[in-house]
């Protein structure tokens, strides 16, 4: 079972962005990608962007209470990716209850990862946003310092 602590080793500040400027879910999308691929210096971002639209096309990420965890495997990436992104004015994703969306995980992985760290990634982070008061404060993070000392301190 993944710690509070390994969860929180993988985020990176350059791959946390604070003042999304996407007004739609293929521009929220694409920012975040973008980070990633500047990040890990891969040239196609289209490939990864192509299958996030696929995967919500199956049905949205957004669970609602303003959060989405877009995700997913491609060849595209060699290891996995979070990329942490923030609307403050809200963002259209399809969610489950109708409201804009404010706070995305975005997760990329390659097809097969030793331990299936993406699958303990993916659950570690709904379970941080399933408790009202980490899933606040996440909302009303303002840097990388506050968002990973949140993660660290969920103890769970």
């Amino acid at each position: 079972m993944m710690t509070s602590q390994e969860l929180a080793s993988y985020f990176r500040e350059s791959l946390c962005i604070f003042d999304l400027k996407a007004t739609t879910k293929r521009e929220a999308l694409a920012e975040m990608v973008d980070a990633v691929c500047a990040e890990r210096d891969i040239k196609d971002k289209s490939l990864i962007l192509e299958m996030l639209l696929n995967r919500e096309s199956l049905g949205s990420t957004a669970i609602g209470k303003g959060v989405a965890f877009p995700h997913g495997r491609t060849l595209a990436v060699r290891d996995l990716a979070i990329a942490f992104g923030h609307s403050a004015r809200g963002v259209e994703f399809d969610s489950t209850d109708k409201k804009p969306t404010h706070v995305f995980f975005l997760i990329i992985a390659p097809p097969q990862d030793r331990d299936n760290v993406y699958l303990q990634v993916l659950g570690r982070v709904v379970d941080l946003i399933k408790d009202d008061a980490a899933r606040n404060r996440v909302v009303a993070a303002t840097d990388y310092a506050e968002l990973k000392t949140i993660i660290e301190g969920q103890g769970l």
